[in-house]
């Protein structure tokens, strides 16, 4: 029996999915759970595995190409099913079949089957497949990279299952392949003139659109064009927060945590969200009513060499500086390794955004809608301040909340902003919380 094995919907809004790499050819017998094809989506990296055993008829697609769901990726010949039958499973309605998750860095997938017959999806045949690959071709390492660092090696004429990635896990990074086609052209003579050297190369370098890098551009445009942004900017004194980091740093690191601010500011947000709860809520406009959340996973935004990834700490309220230094740890290289799940980035209830950890100092962030409101974290400043009186050297941390204006008013965000500061002057509260 002939199956359409489709590109299966895995959830969480996901509507395509770009081919990176096939692991199978035409006439290659294939067991059920093993990996047919590499697909990259907006939050993962994952394979998706067979359904059933079986020899593989038809590839549908090419690598570096996006399909939607329910786009056929391969057709499948099932033995053992033959004559009357497979006309009667030709005439049932198509089933979802869970499969054997296959974990790359992702999650596991459910697949959907569709019959090829008189009543198929989609016709058995040849056209627009691409060449059968030539065994002895494949390379003998499968190189870990990102499409846009395939791009380039591509652009480059460079194999780059022979380069050696210093990335997360060995991937081969865009660094990593300019260096190894600099060493190739070495021998070359260098242009030593202006002219020469602006003659060297092309004008302009495109790099194509990763799903995450597209997802982001499209929820950027969602927040602003769903959300009336507003945002209150202040600055907060936080030395004894630094005296406090200091006298217990040895002490974690001997733990093998890195104690950093963050898990100070995460408290410090759910113990604000229990005062005002309108900014941990989202609007329902189909039922005139706001959702007002009980619970404080805080989302954490991630820079990775992808782009930004905001994963969830569940239960801030609940959860020690200890645990929460431990837990940021991990989630944050996770998100850098690409080994999140979608539940990892699920429910999310308010966002912080520290870009005061790359340098920046005061910024208007953008909600993570539906969300209502996101805290937005500046470098540390050494600043002259007044104390008692006095002009002192103080350590001055600035702070951003944007908020959704149609749900906080500019006076309810103000006293959130305010709280926040009075937990982070004495943060021995917070231990104590």
């Amino acid at each position: 029996m002939k199956y359409i094995f489709k590109f299966p919907d895995i959830g969480e809004g996901i509507s395509e999915g770009k081919i990176l790499e096939w692991y199978v050819k035409k006439g290659q017998e294939v067991k059920s759970g093993e990996s047919l094809v590499k697909m990259e989506t907006d939050k993962v990296v994952t394979d998706i595995p067979s359904p059933k055993d079986g020899v593989i008829l038809n590839i549908f697609g090419k690598e570096g190409e996006v399909i939607n769901v329910e786009d056929p990726l391969v057709e499948i010949d099932i033995p053992g099913v033959e004559g009357e039958a497979a006309q009667a499973v030709a005439g049932e309605k198509p089933k979802a079949v869970e499969t054997k998750p296959v974990q790359e860095k992702g999650f596991g997938v459910v697949g959907t089957l569709e019959i090829a017959g008189d009543n198929a999806f989609l016709p058995a045949g040849n056209e627009g497949m691409p060449a059968p690959a030539v065994e002895d071709q494949k390379p003998a390492r499968k190189a870990l990279a990102t499409p846009v660092a395939r791009a380039m090696a591509k652009e480059f004429g460079v194999d780059i299952a022979k380069i050696n990635g210093t990335g997360p896990g060995g991937r081969v990074m865009k660094n990593d392949i300019r260096l190894y086609h600099e060493n190739q052209q070495s021998g070359a003579v260098k242009p030593t003139t202006l002219e020469q050297l602006i003659d060297a190369g092309p004008r302009v370098t495109y790099e194509p659109l990763s799903q995450i890098r597209k997802t982001i551009a499209k929820n950027m445009i969602r927040s602003k064009q769903s959300a009336a942004h507003m945002t209150v900017m202040e600055e907060v004194e936080v030395s004894e927060l630094i005296k406090l980091r200091a006298a217990h740093k040895e002490s974690y690191a001997r733990r093998g945590l890195k104690f950093s601010y963050l898990p100070f500011i995460l408290k410090a947000a759910a113990l604000c969200l229990q005062e005002y709860p309108a900014l941990n809520s989202q609007m329902d406009l189909e039922n005139d009513r706001m959702i007002i959340k009980n619970y404080y996973d805080i989302g954490i935004a991630v820079d990775t060499d992808d782009g930004l990834v905001v994963p969830v700490i569940r239960n801030v309220d609940r959860l020690s500086i200890a645990q929460l230094t431990a837990q940021i740890a991990e989630t944050a290289q996770k998100a850098r390794d690409r080994q999140l799940g979608l539940a990892d980035f699920k429910d999310g209830t308010f966002t912080v955004t520290n870009y005061g950890s790359i340098g920046g100092t005061f910024a208007v962030p953008v909600i993570n809608y539906p969300q209502t409101a996101i805290l937005g974290i500046g470098r540390i400043l050494k600043t002259p301040v007044v104390k008692d009186d006095q002009i002192q050297i103080g350590q001055v941390l600035p702070l951003s909340i944007s908020v959704d204006h149609r749900i906080v008013d500019g006076a309810e965000a103000a006293r959130f902003i305010s709280l926040l500061m009075e937990f982070l002057k004495d943060p021995v509260s917070l231990l104590l919380a």
